[in-house]
């Protein structure tokens, strides 16, 4: 730059020519102080993404990336030992009174001289063992003759109906079909290797077209029963709402959630926001408090809201990592522990809320930590920073965040959702997807038929096999008092 103001040999540059020089750099300067801002932003935000995990962040376990981190839980300590708590009860195998059969073992010669014992005094049995093991498991045909008679008076032949299970003249009946679709939806095994664990261990040569068609009747049977969760669902008090991406015919979905302790129902859609959950048809009459991680379409339908806390503690915890200079973060977590676990010694009293001399303290300081949190992150310009939104949601959704903490009916967290959720994750690893939407939605349907069953303690393969022949289980409707 300084070679551009010599105009000759010994000639020195003028004041006026260095003031323009000094305003030059002065400009670039500035531009640079600029660019290294932007650079550095760019690198914390980077370095954040690199070190979110499934233990700070919604991120699932199975996105972690190059190392797992350690384990921590968002629990508090409880001072109590690993392994099974005193007074807790156990579970062993038990001998029943009526064993199905009785082999008795007699000594044929003495222990001591050796003298045969066949005609000795009987002196009573020592001791009994019990073995529980299953019989061999060979196929069972049934035939079924359909007899005809004519009749004395018109003299007409009828015949009689098919049984509902006799769909063919040789067909597999509804103990092997539920066995299939057990296999399929719930133990998430491949069509293959579900033909040939049928083969090796039943002796049933199924063929895979047999096993990847059978979920399609047994669904068909669950549509009444679908209808009936979806308005049991409605009338519930309190419910969990969720949604996660899915594959089908080679393109993302989306599959909804709304279940309770006891319901699950599943729906696949091509979008994620209100018009999938128009057509899934449950918020927009569920007037319970709906229980959700807090994504804004939910907040369109109805008026009672609660939202997961699991994913708050998680975001304060990449907060207290990213700004270890501040306390509020560690305050809040603790603070929404010690409400989680009043609650609970609430409910295991009997109280329908928690006393408010533990109450009260414990709102008014989570409600101050947030108000000095706000204080220490003041609105950036141009942009919010992470820290300050998670406050701001904090603030504004105040009602929402602490509703478990007013209502013992509210759960703290949404993991009901995220649990009956995770295992289609699995199902993706293992499948990879669904080919149609047939398949998805049949395969859902049948999924959510065992999930409701198994909440419910039904007896899965019992109450398939009636679904099978018409009869599926279905839940009752209990109404919001």
């Amino acid at each position: 730059m300084w070679d551009d103001l010599v105009v000759g040999e010994g000639v020195r540059p003028s004041y006026d020519e260095l003031a323009a020089l000094v305003a030059a750099q002065a400009v670039e300067l500035a531009r640079a102080r600029e660019e290294i801002a932007q650079l550095r932003g760019e690198v914390a935000e980077l370095k954040r993404r690199l070190g979110m995990n499934s233990g700070n962040s919604s991120m699932p376990p199975s996105s972690d990336r190059f190392s797992k981190p350690a384990p921590k839980s968002l629990r508090g300590k409880t001072g109590r030992r690993q392994g099974k708590q005193p007074g807790a009860p156990g579970a062993s195998l038990s001998m029943v009174d009526d064993p199905d059969r009785i082999v008795d073992h007699v000594p044929s010669s003495c222990g001591g001289c050796g003298t045969a014992l066949r005609r000795c005094d009987k002196v009573g049995v020592a001791s009994r063992r019990q073995v529980i093991d299953l019989p061999e498991v060979r196929p069972s045909v049934t035939e079924h003759r359909l007899h005809r008679r004519r009749c004395a008076g018109c003299r007409q032949v009828t015949t009689a109906i098919d049984p509902r299970e006799a769909t063919a003249p040789v067909c597999y009946g509804p103990n092997v079909t539920a066995l299939a679709a057990y296999l399929l939806t719930y133990q998430h095994i491949p069509v293959s290797r579900t033909a040939q664990l049928l083969g090796d261990l039943m002796g049933l040569p199924v063929s895979t077209g047999w096993v990847a068609g059978v979920l399609t009747p047994v669904a068909a049977e669950l549509a009444g029963f679908e209808q009936q969760v979806a308005d049991a669902l409605r009338a519930a008090p309190v419910a969990h709402f969720d949604e996660t991406g899915i594959r089908v015919e080679a393109k993302t979905w989306w599959l909804h959630t709304a279940c309770t302790p006891t319901l699950t129902a599943y729906f696949a859609h091509k979008l994620r926001g209100t018009e999938a959950m128009d057509e899934f048809g449950i918020l927009p009459r569920f007037r319970g408090v709906a229980v959700h991680d807090g994504w804004i379409p939910y907040q369109y339908y109805g008026p009672t809201h609660a939202r997961c806390n699991a994913h708050h503690l998680r975001e304060l915890v990449t907060a207290g990592e990213e700004h270890p200079e501040h306390a509020w973060p560690s305050i809040a977590i603790k603070t929404l522990e010690d409400l989680n676990t009043a609650a609970h010694n609430a409910r295991d009293a009997g109280l329908t809320a928690i006393p408010a001399s533990i109450a009260d303290p414990l709102l008014s300081q989570f409600i101050r930590t947030v108000n000095v949190g706000l204080f220490l992150h003041p609105p950036e310009k141009g942009h919010k920073g992470k820290a300050r939104r998670l406050l701001v949601r904090l603030r504004d959704y105040q009602h929402d965040v602490l509703r478990f903490a007013h209502d013992l009916t509210v759960p703290f967290t949404n993991n009901q959702a995220e649990r009956d959720l995770r295992i289609i994750k699995a199902q993706m690893k293992i499948s990879g997807g669904w080919r149609t939407r047939h398949g998805a939605h049949t395969w859902l349907r049948v999924r959510a038929y065992i999930s409701t069953l198994r909440k419910n303690r039904i007896h899965i393969l019992t109450a398939l096999r009636d679904a099978i022949t018409g009869n599926p289980w279905l839940p009752t409707i209990t109404k919001i008092a």
